[in-house]
């Protein structure tokens, strides 16, 4: 069943843990539905399970962001090559597997002791501190984006700049003036950054492929600087809003808090069924179609974008069993939150390890740790591409 006229296509969540209900809906009732996005554009809507995984692993859909045909919810497309986000083969693959290796099992694994020593650090003068305090400020935030900036090479006395950037292009709220800004501005930061490590390359992700690439004979300095735009937006965003809406999901589930707080082995299962319940970066999944495709019976016509609405396809019951319950023992990495397919999200390993350190720190450290508004107030981020918390103050 499909439908014939586009529905309005809602993009706020009315409760933190679970899709807007016209997501739902849709799945039930027309699980492949041509519908409208804020921006006006209309565009096909994916909501299971299968027909998203099928697509992000068909390459007849292309990841070109600047495709006149690509989802755009809220505002026009930006005119910026996003390195690895918007390409496609052939050139994906190689460009891919450049930088592959510096997020293996293996070498975030060795992260481990860092990430460990930056928890503490954020949670030591956390505790110094005035009670209530916001949690996103004083550790959501700091975490990841220490972590990204000495894997890259950016320093940290810098991250006001590019968070306060990065919170602009992914506003659904401001003007593509303001966006337009915020983006030149960062460029240019980062071509300034990668201008100086091609003179001298630093140990670090940046450092190390400018010197892969000189020994190759030539440097593109722009892939460069797209490469570092993209995993320092990605590598700081992504991360700090799991952590807060992970914080507040075990503060608000006291029985699954002390469920891993009796045995740590059992934080992983959490931190993947956080990543299955919030899917904060659900728009991630959309692509536009090269070709004409037939997905659950619906002709996807060549040019026409499809939005994969995962944050509903990892609630998908012919998939997950009980899929509103928050289950820390599911066993359920094969959510759709990291995406799939060729564009899989690089860090992921790296998201993961975070994500558990910081809450087998934080609720070890501070066990009586609670929130110091009632959840139903906090403010969510329903005006941001990627969701989270505004804030979170907390208190013990």
């Amino acid at each position: 069943m499909t439908s014939t006229e586009p529905v309005d296509l809602p993009l706020t969540r009315q409760c933190p843990y679970a899709p807007p209900p016209e997501h739902l809906k849709l799945r039930e009732q027309a699980p492949v539905s041509r519908v409208r996005l804020p921006s006006g554009m209309v565009v096909w809507a994916l909501t299971r399970h299968e027909d998203i995984r099928g697509m992000l692993a068909d390459p007849r859909f292309s990841s070109d962001r600047n495709h006149p045909g690509f989802p755009a919810p809220t505002h026009e497309p930006i005119p910026v090559s996003l390195s690895l986000l918007g390409m496609d083969p052939p050139e994906h693959g190689p460009a891919r597997r450049e930088v592959m290796g510096e997020f293996t099992l293996k070498r975030v694994t060795a992260l481990r002791p860092r990430i460990q020593q930056i928890v503490d650090e954020r949670i030591d003068a956390l505790l110094a501190g005035p009670r209530p305090v916001d949690l996103v400020q004083a550790l959501s935030l700091p975490v990841p984006s220490l972590v990204t900036c000495e894997l890259l090479g950016v320093p940290y006395a810098d991250h006001d700049y590019f968070q306060t950037r990065s919170a602009v292009l992914l506003s659904r709220t401001v003007s593509v003036q303001q966006i337009q800004q915020a983006l030149q501005e960062l460029l240019a930061y980062l071509d300034r950054l990668i201008t100086a490590k091609e003179q001298d390359p630093t140990d670090d992700l940046l450092g190390r492929q400018i010197r892969k690439q000189q020994q190759k004979g030539a440097v593109d300095h722009q892939a460069l600087v797209s490469l570092a735009f993209l995993l320092l937006v990605a590598g700081h965003e992504t991360t700090a809003n799991m952590i807060s809406l992970g914080v507040m999901a075990l503060i608000d589930h006291p029985e699954v808090l002390a469920a891993i707080r009796q045995d740590p082995g059992r934080t992983p299962g959490a931190v993947e069924e956080m990543l299955r319940c919030f899917t904060i970066a659900e728009l991630g999944t959309s692509r536009v179609a090269v070709e004409d495709v037939e997905i659950g019976g619906v002709l996807i016509r060549a040019g026409e974008g499809v939005l994969g609405l995962s944050n509903t396809a990892n609630r998908d019951p012919a998939v997950f069993t009980d899929p509103d319950t928050f289950d820390i023992d599911r066993g359920g990495r094969h959510h759709l939150a990291f995406g799939y397919g060729p564009h899989q999200c690089l860090g992921q390993n790296l998201a993961r390890l975070e994500l558990q350190i910081v809450l087998d720190t934080l609720f070890r450290r501070i066990p009586d740790l609670r929130c110091a508004v009632p959840v139903e107030e906090l403010p969510f981020k329903n005006d941001v591409d990627i969701y989270g918390l505004h804030e979170l103050p907390v208190t013990w």
